[in-house]
């Protein structure tokens, strides 16, 4: 079980990273775009254009200073992505927030009982996400959708998504059958401490 949970981890964890690399690459684009925009407002100012006019019109029409044409798509479908790159990760640690003013007080056994049914509806809900998300790419792949100023396919955010969803929806049955596991046994595999309790 316990290289099992290794290789669950180390998925996770993988997924974790790249999720962090491409929000740290859509924080970067929003930066550059509205830096972009700003600079392109500026340099449309009456003052500006007088002080220095050929200067301005180049760097506006030839250099394209300005906001990053379809950010906005890119952060959209970037964003989403992200979103179920750390779900398994968060999973799998458990690092789910969780407020614990009723349940500190229940029997240590309850508690366990508790986290069994947390598990298992968190892997009904997970896995019915990625169900739902696979029939959404589905349509989007049949409609040939595209994005409206880049004008990549839709259906390529759904599958990036997706992919996580089915990730996050696999670690959440994972944790589930552990949880079961555990409270049949009394053994702990995979412990509550990483969570934010409040």
């Amino acid at each position: 079980m316990a290289g099992l949970h290794r290789i669950v981890l180390g998925l996770a964890r993988f997924m974790a990273l790249l999720g962090g690399v491409v929000l740290t690459a859509l924080i970067l684009i929003t930066c550059i775009s509205i830096i972009g925009r700003s600079v392109n407002t500026a340099l449309h100012w009456d003052l500006t254009t007088a002080i220095m006019p050929g200067l301005a019109d180049w760097l506006i029409n030839v250099a394209g200073v300005g906001a990053i044409r379809g950010s906005y798509e890119l952060v959209e479908a970037g964003m989403a992505f992200c979103i179920f790159a750390f779900l398994p990760y968060c999973q799998v640690t458990m690092g789910h927030a969780s407020v614990d003013v009723f349940t500190n007080a229940l029997p240590r056994p309850v508690n366990k009982v508790l986290d069994v049914l947390i598990a298992v509806l968190f892997a009904v809900a997970l896995v019915t996400i990625a169900i739902q998300l696979n029939e959404g790419m589905l349509r989007k792949l049949k409609s040939g959708q595209t994005s409206l100023l880049l004008e990549f396919p839709i259906w390529w955010a759904y599958a990036a998504s997706l992919f996580g969803a089915v990730l996050a929806a696999v670690a959440s049955v994972y944790v589930a059958l552990v949880r079961a596991f555990e409270l049949l046994t009394g053994r702990v595999i995979v412990p509550n401490a990483v969570g934010a309790d409040h």
